[in-house]
């Protein structure tokens, strides 16, 4: 009889957030078919979100290969690290990624000002994954890349969480290029797409319109689609951002590659608000996370929406299964 896929495993993310709530509702939805997953720790404030939500309470497992036959009746839940709940959760979950004992990662929300109230000495979630995980081999380029998911378009980020102005100063043609490839290889192996085409979005209104309305889509923007394209990789742009998101524009490409925070996150969020995933490409791991924060004035409320984390686990079961296909 074949072996059932190792589980997936997640994180409790802040246990004052709608993490707890929202683990809760996707398993409550995924039970009757999966994919199978367990959170690493917090098992008192998951019982007690359990009976607030009037549903059964979590079982307490010791490794991720008993999750398979909790998961029909229960929610299954690890054993809690010492620690800071928040971080702990994560280095329990990536350590056991790392054996194989689970396929892939899932991340709740966190508060990152919760956390550096605690000296945690990384900007975020990402960060930090990178970190643990810095010394296991991969193939291809190494990230951390952000891509943003929803059914129809995938978009990915060149620069994140800065300021503007200094998102604009911080590009360079070295960082498109990296971009781009880490996010060509990841297309290959984690979405199965054998001949990725990618769209390299513009900076300026109009793309610059030749220079009139700047000059960085001439002087860093050309010479990364050069170097790009001589290395054989079919990538268009750079393209006009308000007229690449469309619907016919969307069908000529598999992702595309923004310059800035907003200018990847705006088309996502206003396609499927509720369902965005986050994926974190580069990794030697599988990382998902729902695009939304811990949404501490909601929580405790029984009103979260649990579809962004649904569409997170279940994306990540599918990058693991082409993961395992690829090797």
């Amino acid at each position: 009889m074949p072996q059932p896929q190792a589980p997936l495993v997640l994180t409790l993310g802040d246990p004052e957030g709608i993490g707890p709530e929202i683990a809760l509702k996707a398993w409550a939805a995924l039970r009757p078919g999966g994919p199978v997953f367990a959170v690493a720790g917090g098992l008192d404030i998951l019982s007690h979100t359990a009976r607030f939500l009037d549903l059964p309470a979590p079982a307490s497992i010791t490794d991720c290969t008993a999750a398979h036959d909790a998961f029909p009746n229960a929610l299954p839940v690890l054993p809690e690290r010492p620690g800071s709940p928040a971080v702990a959760s994560i280095e329990d979950a990536v350590s056991r990624v790392r054996s194989g004992e689970a396929a892939g990662l899932v991340t709740n929300p966190v508060s990152k000002a919760a956390l550096y109230a605690e000296g945690f000495a990384f900007p975020g979630h990402t960060e930090f994954l990178a970190h643990l995980t810095n010394d296991m081999a991969m193939p291809g380029e190494r990230g951390p890349v952000m891509m943003l998911a929803v059914p129809g378009l995938r978009t990915v980020l060149v620069t994140i969480h800065q300021a503007l102005r200094e998102a604009i100063t911080s590009l360079s043609a070295g960082r498109v290029v990296h971009t781009a490839r880490i996010t060509h290889q990841a297309l290959q192996q984690d979405f199965n797409i054998a001949s990725p085409r990618l769209a390299l979005a513009g900076l300026n209104p109009h793309a610059g319109e030749g220079g009139s309305m700047g000059r960085e889509e001439i002087d860093i923007l050309a010479p990364a689609l050069e170097q790009l394209r001589s290395e054989g990789m079919d990538i268009s742009g750079p393209l006009p951002p308000d007229t690449m998101f469309h619907a016919e524009a969307r069908e000529r490409y598999d992702a595309a590659v923004c310059l800035y925070h907003d200018q990847g996150l705006i088309p996502v969020k206003t396609l499927d608000f509720h369902g965005g995933v986050n994926v974190t490409l580069g990794l030697p791991i599988v990382r998902t996370s729902p695009d939304h924060g811990t949404a501490k004035d909601i929580a405790g409320k029984g009103i979260a929406r649990a579809d962004s984390l649904i569409a997170a686990i279940q994306l990540a079961r599918q990058i693991a299964q082409n993961r395992n296909q690829a090797r």
